[in-house]
This record gives structure tokens, C-alpha cells and sequence, in this order.
């Protein structure tokens, strides 16, 4: 589907930037190629990046170090997908304030956002840029900063 090499980062890795203060974001996706996809553009944005390809193995991941933002792409339907990836932040202790970004394919238009509260958003990105500016908003909200400085 892509074309890129099948070496990435093993599971629960961190792949970083040189800068260390930059925003932490798990993937949590189970295709491997658009995992790698995923990884190569949020690098080349500036953020730091850890994978996982499964529930378990993102409950792992957090457990070691908490990400500033969960971006989620599992199958299943959105009520599915939006359960998992609140079982993934709940499992792990990571607080509310940890931003949960699910790609869902159903029940939302492209291009467009939906905040369903409880600091969870679906998304269907058209491109990188809109997807690069969610992340941003919801990075630097300032009752998160506070929170997780805490």
C-alpha cells in the first residue's frame, strides 16, 4: 500500500527528533505499513513518536511513559474503536487530560472533526495539514499543560 521498507521501529519503541521537549504521541494502529506512514509524517512534524499495534500493546506503552496525545486507528466500528481506545487510556491510568484522536472511516465526513467529549475526537483528516493542525490545538490547550505539569 505504501511504499516504504518494512523495517520501523520495533513494537512499543520511542522514535524520536533530536528535540526531547517536543510533544510524545503514541500511535496506536494494526496495519504495519500505515503505522510507518504514520510515524514518518508526525517525524518529519517535529513530534516525538511511540507505536503500538494493538490495545495491549498501547496499555504497555503508556505504562512505561505517558504520551502527550493517543492517536488511534483500530477496525471496527466507531462505537468499537471509540470503546478501545478508552479501555487503552482507562487501563492504563493515563489522566482525562491525554487527548484521544481516533481516525474512524465511518459515521464521519472527510475533513471534518467531532469532539465526543471526555477529551476523545473522531477525525477523518483529508490531509496531513489539517490532521498536523488538530494536533496542535488540542497539544496546546492550556488546561492540559497545567494539568499534566502537575
Amino acid at each position: 500500500m505504501f511504499p516504504y521498507p518494512a523495517a520501523t521501529a520495533a513494537r512499543g519503541d520511542l522514535v524520536t527528533t533530536e528535540n526531547q521537549t517536543n510533544p510524545l504521541i503514541l500511535v496506536v494502529e494494526d496495519v504495519h505499513e500505515t503505522r510507518y506512514a504514520m510515524e514518518k509524517l508526525l517525524l518529519a512534524g517535529g513530534y516525538r513518536v511511540s507505536l503500538a499495534r494493538d490495545g495491549a500493546d498501547a496499555i504497555e506503552n503508556i505504562q512505561q511513559r505517558c504520551p502527550d496525545l493517543i492517536l488511534v486507528s483500530l477496525p471496527g466500528s466507531p462505537n468499537e474503536v471509540i470503546l478501545a481506545a478508552t479501555r487503552i487510556r482507562d487501563s492504563a491510568n493515563a489522566p482525562e487530560q491525554v487527548p484521544v484522536v481516533i481516525f474512524c472511516v465511518e459515521g464521519i465526513a472527510e475533513g471534518y472533526e467531532i469532539a465526543i467529549g471526555q477529551n476523545i475526537h473522531l477525525t477523518l483528516p483529508d490531509n496531513f495539514n489539517q490532521l498536523r493542525a488538530l494536533l496542535s490545538r488540542l497539544l496546546t490547550r492550556p488546561n492540559q499543560t497545567a494539568a499534566l505539569s502537575a
